[in-house]
């Protein structure tokens, strides 16, 4: 491996210099080895600082047939499936800069490499934001989040990546640079690869580069938290959906989640409203009176405080595989969401937590400990409601032993043939997505 890893650095040095190329150092050792087998134990890490170059980095592994895990800060590395036979592990932290900002046209382009928060703090200055709301967002990347589908709960106002996504750029196989999409809200030239690359796991292709729409930040914000039994809690979700509130997020709390945020007891739905100071208020009042009609504990929650509330519900379900901890993405209708959230509850002895997003049924899932009898019943519970369970992070043993995408549906062989139409040679992120591709 010294031997290879030598041979790598000095064909790529001429590319991107003595600066760009070096050993894994011990952050980087740590977050590698949650993403690839034992077996595989890459070395060497890339850092092009240009589009060109990070082209000139893929088209020489495609001539080396080197396989590459491509990854950004690498916040997200370990989700998904485990990467092998890794030769090369390529960074787009040295794509980071600021393309355009059409302030007057609510876009911006960046390099994929950008942080996520360096990018909010850009924006803010001419009072926009991309309403992404992502894990590890001082940490994550442009590209990362593209590539992992990573919105969060301001879904329910915005959509989703793939909704806020406009014109994306990416390396090839071959190391040349293709577009699609563009600049502007309204563009629908050429086929959709801004869908395709979004969830895609670094297995098509190197994002360099991409275009968000952004909004306007609003003028006043506030959170309204109800807290009681599932039954009422189930009931003020449904009257809160038909309603024609304006709300920006709509999350349901499992009761062990209520509990280790020290909110108090029960089942919670957590709702934010973003909009003129007035109309705040008036919709935060109306959630409140819904709530005592119910029975419901509620309170509400702004500035700091609310900000606070936030960072804290990210910072529980965002588990870290090196200490053994499972995360999972899962999804089920709608409708399922408490049923879910109980089941939840009654598991591994109060190990798990988890919170849905009401209006789609999409959430996460925190398992303290590996249990597969466990991982089992939940997966059966949200595929008998229309649903999935992903594993994100999970020891890689763990990962082994099971399956981490869990898919059942018949869009396998086409997956496969898009995987081969775009990457031939199976150059990137080998064996990290569904079905092994």
């Amino acid at each position: 491996m010294i031997q290879q890893t030598e041979a790598i650095a000095q064909t790529l040095e001429p590319i991107i210099g003595n600066s760009g190329i070096s050993k894994l150092d011990t952050d980087w050792q740590e977050k590698i080895t949650t993403a690839v087998t034992p077996e595989t134990q890459p070395d060497c890490i890339a850092y092009p600082d240009a589009q060109e170059e990070l082209g000139q980095v893929v088209a020489c592994a495609y001539r080396k047939r080197w396989q590459i895990l491509p990854t950004g800060n690498g916040s997200k590395l370990g989700w998904g499936g485990v990467a092998k036979n890794i030769d090369l592990v390529v960074s787009t932290t040295g794509l980071n800069r600021l393309v355009e900002h059409a302030v007057g046209d609510l876009t911006v382009t960046a390099e994929a490499g950008m942080k996520f928060g360096d990018l909010q703090a850009i924006l803010a200055k001419e009072g926009q934001f991309l309403a992404l709301d992502p894990a590890y967002p001082q940490h994550a990347t442009l590209g990362g989040i593209v590539a992992t589908a990573d919105a969060g709960s301001l879904r329910q106002r915005y959509g989703g990546v793939r909704d806020m996504l406009l014109g994306i750029s990416f390396v090839r196989f071959d190391g040349e640079i293709a577009k699609a999409g563009g600049r502007v809200v309204k563009n629908v030239a050429g086929y959709d690869l801004m869908k395709l690359f979004t969830g895609s796991y670094g297995t098509l292709g190197i994002i360099s580069q991409v275009t968000f729409r952004v909004y306007p930040i609003p003028d006043a914000s506030q959170t309204v938290v109800l807290m009681g039994t599932a039954d009422n809690i189930a009931q003020a979700a449904k009257t809160l959906l038909a309603s024609a509130l304006t709300t920006t997020a709509i999350d349901l709390l499992s009761t062990g989640l209520v509990t280790r945020l020290g909110m108090g007891e029960g089942m919670a739905l957590v709702t934010r409203f973003q909009s003129v100071e007035a109309s705040v208020k008036e919709q935060s009042a109306r959630i409140l009176e819904l709530g005592q009609h119910l029975g419901l504990k509620g309170s509400t929650y702004g500035g700091n405080d609310e900000s606070n509330l936030w960072q804290k519900l990210g910072e529980q379900m965002q588990g870290s595989a090196t200490n053994g901890r499972i995360t999972c993405k899962i999804g089920v209708l709608p409708t399922a969401a408490i049923a879910t959230l109980t089941l939840v509850d009654s598991l591994a002895s109060g190990d798990a937590i988890a919170f849905i997003h009401a209006g789609s049924g999409l959430g996460v899932l925190r398992l303290d400990n590996p249990d597969g009898e466990v991982l089992g019943r939940m997966r059966s519970h949200c595929q008998s409601h229309s649903g999935f369970l992903t594993v994100l992070e999970a020891p890689v043993a763990f990962k082994q032993e099971i399956d981490v995408w869990g898919y059942s549906g018949n869009a396998l062989d086409l997956m496969r043939k898009i995987k081969q139409q775009f990457d031939p040679e199976g150059i990137f992120s080998p064996h990290r997505f569904v079905g092994g591709i």
